[in-house]
């Protein structure tokens, strides 16, 4: 028999530890280690590998192109936005994890998406946090179908499994991976070792029957998923919800898909009957003012597939002690090296000046095509000098100053002209080589060049 050890798990990265302590000496997370049991497995007494022993059976290998490849089907979820996220829609045998913050509506979309595929495909809600009629009571507020949606309470991935042998759902959702537990591990539910054990026998079930499985999963304080870091390696695809809880508006960014675009983003819309898609998402984040104000300019950015039209303000403000730099919805990092930037190449000096950046709209903007319109945003509330309302820019600042050519150039001014925007700044390796119909193009190639073309606008 073999003697069953006690270790210290670390709930943030999933070290163990022979003894606790106050801070995780791989992680260096503080209070992170809980007590586990541990069974070591017996050691095998057959030959040594270099002597020609083995413990188990050999596999089959196959050759790579007599694999036969077989197109994947992908069901509906019956929100279009939800669908852009996933690719194009479920897919037969993939788990989707999905996280945010405390009640930004993961729930919501998930019964939602549960009840319109009910209608066509047989669905199970696995809820592990909420009784059945809390989970009736949303479906009657959000004034859903719910006369062919299944509903179970359970938390054991065991009895879990068996239920969708026994159903046979196209597809379950699973309300959250941190309250399910499995019988095999002593360690109680939300453990890393729990939700790593869960996981996996969830994604194997998923795989061996090709029922789609959607796992709600926490976040930590940082924003992070809850849990080990293998958790997001295990799932097909993972989901963060972006947006703050003061605010109307959700978006999902998908930032792993196996079977789509990474960093493809949903908007949506928080009502009294759930969540709505946004049919023109460039619309909610651009404001029209009455006269152009200094500080405020209009990105044109591209978040997976498709382009979508922001609005990037700064002020920028004497300061009463040391220089800030805050940035809303961008690198805070990356600001403070573009100000450096601006000041060696384009003659633009932020040392004794507060320097504040936010992205309208709370959307989060990931890649470096804002850093021209960034620029342009401190020099405009830094002059006191506003920029023409019909002028968008886009483009990546080097470190040499250079203007950088972005991605999909073509496609940002289109989707500029269909908003009325007349006059557009752009890298020189952008510059389109047909004229735009509506649209005037300023290439530029250096960082003063920009500075000189956008006020010369005014």
């Amino acid at each position: 028999m073999s003697k069953t050890k006690t270790i210290y798990l670390c709930q943030h990265c999933g070290a163990s530890h022979p003894k606790w302590s106050g801070q995780c000496s791989d992680c260096g997370q503080w209070n992170s280690l809980v007590e586990s049991k541990f069974e070591p497995a017996p050691p095998h007494r057959g030959k040594g590998i270099a002597s020609g022993g083995y413990a188990g059976q050999a596999a089959t290998v196959t050759r790579l192109d007599q694999v036969t490849v077989s197109h994947e089907t992908r069901m509906t979820t019956g929100i279009s936005e939800f669908d852009r996220v996933l690719g194009g829609g479920v897919v037969h045998g993939s788990v989707v994890l999905i996280g945010g913050d405390p009640g930004i509506g993961k729930s919501t979309i998930l019964l939602q998406t549960a009840t319109y595929m009910a209608q066509g495909a047989k669905a199970l809600y696995v809820t592990g946090e909420e009784s059945l009629s809390q989970v009736a009571l949303r479906a009657h507020r959000l004034e859903l179908p719910s006369d062919r949606m299944n509903v179970m309470a359970e938390t054991c991935v065991e009895t879990i499994c068996a239920t969708l042998n026994a159903e046979k759902p196209v597809v379950a959702i699973l309300d959250s991976i941190q309250t399910l537990y499995t019988e095999t591990l002593q360690s109680a539910p939300g453990g890393v070792a729990q939700i790593r054990e869960s996981a996996a026998l969830l994604t194997r079930y998923a795989k061996q029957t090709g029922t789609a499985l959607f796992l709600v999963g926490h976040v930590t304080k940082e924003g992070a998923l809850a849990g080990p870091r293998v958790l997001e390696h295990m799932v097909d695809c993972v989901l963060y919800f972006e947006g703050e809880s003061d605010s109307r508006f959700r978006m999902i960014r998908a930032v792993k898909n196996r079977f789509g675009a990474v960093n493809e983003l949903g908007i949506f819309a928080m009502t009294d009957r759930g969540l709505r898609e946004v049919a023109n998402p460039s619309a909610i984040f651009l404001s029209r003012y009455d006269e152009a104000i200094p500080g405020s300019i209009v990105m044109i950015s591209r978040e997976g597939t498709r382009p979508l039209l922001v609005e990037v303000q700064a002020l920028v403000d004497d300061t009463q002690g040391s220089p800030r730099r805050v940035a809303l919805g961008l690198d805070q990092n990356r600001l403070a090296m573009l100000l450096a930037v601006m000041h060696r190449h384009g003659g633009v000096q932020t040392n004794g000046q507060d320097v504040f950046v936010n992205v309208v709209g709370g959307v989060k903007v990931l890649e470096t095509g804002s850093d021209l319109a960034v620029l342009l945003a401190v020099a405009s509330s830094l002059k006191g000098q506003a920029l023409p309302q019909d002028l968008v820019v886009f483009g990546e600042v080097g470190l040499s100053g250079e203007i950088r050519p972005v991605p999909n150039g073509q496609e940002r001014l289109r989707e500029a002209v269909k908003h009325g925007f007349k006059r557009a700044i752009v890298p020189r390796g952008n510059a389109p080589r047909q004229t735009v119909e509506g649209m005037e193009v300023i290439p530029v190639g250096r960082l003063h060049e920009a500075l000189t073309s956008a006020f010369e606008q005014v």
